[in-house]
């Protein structure tokens, strides 16, 4: 991968603002994989749980749009950590592997989003959600653990 540009511009992507904009955009797309994925578990965690969580009264697709909004935000995140010098340069390093040396600098990333999502599908409904909705005060926990316990 030597020949491979270690520039965002290099990568199509002009500057750090598409990195941030790639973020959100797959963020957007893996809260809406993960909201079917609930809708099909338990349509209730969309329509309720999740604004009761906020201490909000269930009002149409308010859910959808909070449960989106969280993903545009860990996905931006995610376009951060990918631009650290550190990450990136472990997605460009050269591997002994046959797949892993055909394959470019998109196909490493896509992976990476997928291995960030599948974690954050895993630590933040199941560990963090509880204890911040203790915190606050809210309800709707249980079932938001519930559904994103049964999915994995």
């Amino acid at each position: 991968m030597s020949g491979e540009s270690d520039t965002t511009a290099g990568f199509g992507l002009r500057g750090t603002t598409g990195w941030f904009v790639g973020g959100a955009l797959g963020g957007a797309i893996g809260a809406i994989a993960f909201g079917i994925v609930m809708l099909l578990l338990d349509p209730d965690v969309l329509e309720a749980a999740i604004p009761a969580i906020y201490g909000l009264e269930p009002a149409g697709p308010l859910g959808w749009g909070i449960h989106i909004a969280h993903g545009i935000v860990l996905g931006l995140i995610f376009g951060l950590l990918v631009t650290r010098p550190s990450i990136l340069g472990m997605l460009q390093t050269d591997v002994e592997t046959d797949v892993l040396s055909r394959s470019g600098i998109i196909l490493r990333l896509i992976g990476a989003g997928l291995v960030y999502g599948i974690t954050v599908w895993a630590i933040l409904p199941l560990l963090v959600l509880p204890v911040w909705v203790d915190a606050v005060g809210g309800s709707g926990a249980e079932l938001v653990s519930g559904a994103a316990g049964g999915s994995l």
